[in-house]
């Protein structure tokens, strides 16, 4: 098996794990829709881990399966603690006393990060407006009961890894910008891709 290969049987054995912890979140109302579609959070999640380099994804991986031994799910904590903006009074009635504590020194350690990325995705979408438009809103501050902002799911996201992993992607996304790779632009490069183009511009022109 060449290196290439063996990464991508990684990353999709690291969202498959996803996968089965997602099957497991609990939605008001029942089972969200999204949780029904395995292609489309194939392509979401997969898009994004094809962006990390391999010791970033070990390090994940190992957190998952960690999470599974001792009876964790990092998709429910990571949904959970994205309601402390979407719904903060339910959030803290119901689900703050569960979720993870993040200290001062990690969470500027986490917003040091989210203030690049939201940068890269301002950019990105200046100049592919149309693929723009089919991505999240960008800040906390557009967040409601319905909609999750992209700085906010990388907050909570971000949370729910060990200091260990997130080292190692602070050390990725620092390297990516002393690079000038914009690594929402590889994100979307890599979901269209999956979907069937060729290249940012084609999958622009057919929105």
């Amino acid at each position: 098996m060449t290196e290439a290969q063996d990464l991508t049987k990684l990353v999709e054995t690291i969202v498959m794990t996803e996968w089965d912890q997602f099957q497991e979140v609990n939605n008001e109302g029942g089972p969200a829709n999204c949780q029904g579609n395995w292609p489309t959070f194939f392509q979401m999640r997969a898009s994004q881990f094809m962006t990390w380099n391999r010791v970033t994804l070990e390090s994940y991986h190992a957190d998952l399966e960690r999470a599974n031994e001792s009876g964790r799910n990092l998709l429910t904590e990571k949904y959970g603690l994205m309601m402390a903006s979407t719904d903060p009074e339910y959030f803290q009635q119901n689900l703050a006393a569960y979720m993870p504590k993040i200290n001062e020194i990690r969470t500027e350690q986490q917003e040091r990060i989210i203030t690049l990325q939201v940068a890269w995705a301002y950019d990105f979408r200046d100049r592919f407006p149309k693929l723009g438009q089919a991505m999240r809103v960008l800040r906390t501050s557009e967040d409601t009961a319905e909609t999750t902002s992209f700085e906010t799911y990388l907050r909570a996201e971000m949370s729910t890894y060990s200091q260990t992993t997130l080292d190692h992607y602070q050390a990725l996304i620092l390297e990516d910008r002393a690079q000038g790779i914009n690594i929402t632009e590889q994100t979307i490069l890599n979901t269209v891709h999956l979907g069937g183009f060729a290249t940012l511009d084609e999958a622009e022109a057919a929105q």
